[in-house]
C-alpha cells in the first residue's frame, strides 16, 4: 500500500481526526475509560494497532473502489473487521465440543475479504518486529499465511468433505493451538462462578469489587425488561430449559477491554440447567459498538440490513463462527443496541508471549491461515443470509486463481508497508497522548 507522505504534525492531526469520529461521543461521555484504554494502547505499537482498527479501514479507504482479488462478489463478503494476531482463541460450541477458532466480533461487518487478510498480516509484521525477526522472516511468515489461507479455501471450493478439513480441536490441533484448547479444557464453570460470585442466604450472588457495580432501581428494571428482549432473538434450540432464564442477581460491569471503552455493561446471573448452584450462567450485556469498517463501506443494502449494533453483532458472528454460542442474542436499552452472550468459562486467547521460534510462529500462523480461510468460507448462501447470496470460497477461490503467485507478494509487501506505517503511528499517539494533545483526555 502507499505509505500517506505526511509530516509528523500533519499526520498526527489525521491520527486525532479519525478517532473523534470513532471515539469522540464515548470519550465525552467517559473519559476516564478512554485514558485507561489509551494507556494500554500505549505500551507498544501492537496494542496500539489492535485499538485503532479506525484509522487502518481510513488508510485503506481507496480500496473501496475497488483494488486486486476484489469484484462484486470478493468485495462483499461477511467479513470480521478487527482479524489480528492475538483475536484468536478457544471457545465451546454449541455442540458442547472445545474449539480454536477467531473469537471477538465486535467488529464485524460485510466488506471485501482482503480487508481481513491484510489486517492480519500486518499484525504478523508488528509481532515479527517485536520478536526481532528480519524481514525475510517477517515475509516467509505473512507467504505461509497466503498460502495456508489459498489451499484451505481451494479445498472448501472444491467440496472437501468435513474430514478432511476438520475444525482444530483437542483431536486436531497441535502446538499452541493444542495448549490453549488443554488450558481451556482444565477451566470449570464453578471456577468461574466462584471468581465472580458468592452463595449469601442458600442463593449465589455476584460479589462485590472486582469490577463489578451496584445497580439502582431504576437501572436494574431497564436491564430485566431488555433482557426479556433478548430471549425473544434466541434460536428455539437454546429455549429448551425454560427455568434456566429465571435471574438471580445482576451487576454493572467496569474494567472492560481495548475495544470497548467507555461503552455501558452488565453481568446477569441465571439459574442454568438445574437447581445445583454449580451450574448458573453468567451472560452480559453490552452496548453494541459501530464497527469501523462500516464508515467505509457505502452499500445501503447492507448497512439498512441490521436493525441496531446489537442486531449487527450477533448476525455476522453467527454468520462467521460455526455453531456459535447457544446464549447468544440481542436487544435494546435506552435505544441502543445490546450485544448477550455467555461470559465463557472456556475462554482462553492464544497467548504469543512464549511462541517465539521461528519454526513454530511459522506453524502457528499457518493454522490461523486455515482458520481465517474456514471463517470467510462459513458465510455464504448456506448461510441463510441474503446478504451474501453465493458461495463466498468459490468467490474467493476464483479471485485468487487469476493470480496466485501475486497473493502471497501482496500480503507480504502490505505487511511491511503497514506495518512500518503503525509504529510511526505509535510514536506519534504516545508523543500527542502524554503532552495532553488528545482533545477533551486531560492527563
Amino acid at each position: 500500500m502507499p505509505v500517506p507522505q505526511l509530516s509528523t504534525e500533519e499526520r498526527g492531526e489525521e491520527i486525532l481526526a479519525v478517532f473523534d469520529t470513532a471515539f469522540g461521543e464515548l470519550l465525552a461521555a467517559d473519559p476516564a475509560a478512554f485514558r485507561v484504554k489509551f494507556r494500554k494502547m500505549a505500551a507498544s505499537a501492537f496494542a496500539f494497532y489492535r485499538g485503532t482498527a479506525c484509522l487502518f479501514y481510513k488508510d485503506l479507504e481507496d480500496e473501496r473502489r475497488g483494488g486486486p482479488y476484489l469484484d462484486e462478489r470478493t468485495s462483499r463478503v461477511w467479513v470480521h473487521g478487527d482479524l489480528h494476531a492475538e483475536n484468536f482463541g478457544t471457545y465451546m460450541d454449541a455442540n458442547g465440543r472445545l474449539v480454536f477458532n477467531v473469537n471477538d466480533f465486535d467488529e464485524a461487518y460485510v466488506g471485501p475479504f482482503t480487508w481481513d487478510i491484510k489486517r492480519f498480516s500486518a499484525s504478523v509484521a508488528l509481532i515479527g518486529y517485536a520478536k526481532a525477526l528480519s524481514d525475510g522472516q517477517i515475509t516467509e511468515l505473512v507467504r505461509t499465511y497466503a498460502a495456508a489461507y489459498r489451499e484451505r479455501i481451494h479445498a472448501l471450493a472444491a467440496g472437501a468433505k468435513d474430514d478432511e478439513v476438520p475444525p482444530f480441536t483437542l483431536d486436531t490441533a497441535e502446538g499452541p493451538l493444542l495448549g490453549a484448547l488443554r488450558t481451556a479444557r482444565s477451566l470449570t464453570r464453578f471456577g468461574l462462578l466462584d471468581s465472580m460470585t458468592e452463595i449469601r442466604d442458600f442463593e449465589r450472588r455476584f460479589s462485590e469489587g472486582g469490577g463489578a457495580v451496584e445497580l439502582d432501581a431504576a437501572t436494574r428494571y431497564k436491564v430485566l425488561d431488555a433482557f426479556d428482549g433478548y430471549l425473544e432473538t434466541l434460536p428455539e434450540s437454546s429455549l429448551a430449559r425454560p427455568d434456566s432464564y429465571r435471574v438471580k442477581d445482576v451487576v454493572g460491569r467496569r474494567g472492560v477491554g481495548i475495544g470497548s471503552a467507555g461503552l455501558p455493561s452488565y453481568n446477569i446471573l441465571l439459574e442454568g440447567n438445574s437447581d445445583a448452584l454449580e451450574n448458573d450462567v453468567v451472560i452480559y450485556m453490552k452496548q453494541a459498538q459501530t464497527p469501523a469498517v462500516s464508515r467505509h463501506i457505502t452499500d445501503r443494502a447492507v448497512r439498512d440490513y441490521f436493525r441496531h449494533e446489537g442486531h449487527r453483532t450477533v448476525i455476522s458472528q453467527r454468520a462467521l463462527q460455526a455453531h456459535a454460542d447457544p446464549w447468544l442474542g440481542w436487544t435494546e436499552l435506552d435505544g441502543a443496541g445490546q450485544l448477550v452472550a455467555e461470559v465463557s468459562p472456556y475462554a482462553v486467547d492464544l497467548d504469543w508471549s512464549d511462541i517465539d521460534d521461528p519454526e513454530e510462529i511459522s506453524a502457528v500462523v499457518a493454522d490461523l491461515g486455515r482458520a481465517t480461510a474456514t471463517m470467510h468460507a462459513a458465510a455464504d448462501d448456506s448461510s441463510g443470509h441474503s446478504l451474501v447470496p453465493y458461495s463466498t470460497e468459490r468467490a474467493i477461490d476464483a479471485a485468487i486463481a487469476a493470480d496466485e503467485e501475486g497473493f502471497g507478494e501482496l500480503l507480504a509487501e502490505f505487511a511491511h508497508a503497514y506495518g512500518a506505517r503503525a509504529r510511526a503511528d505509535h510514536q506519534i499517539f504516545v508523543d500527542l497522548f502524554r503532552n495532553g494533545r488528545i482533545p477533551g483526555l486531560a492527563l
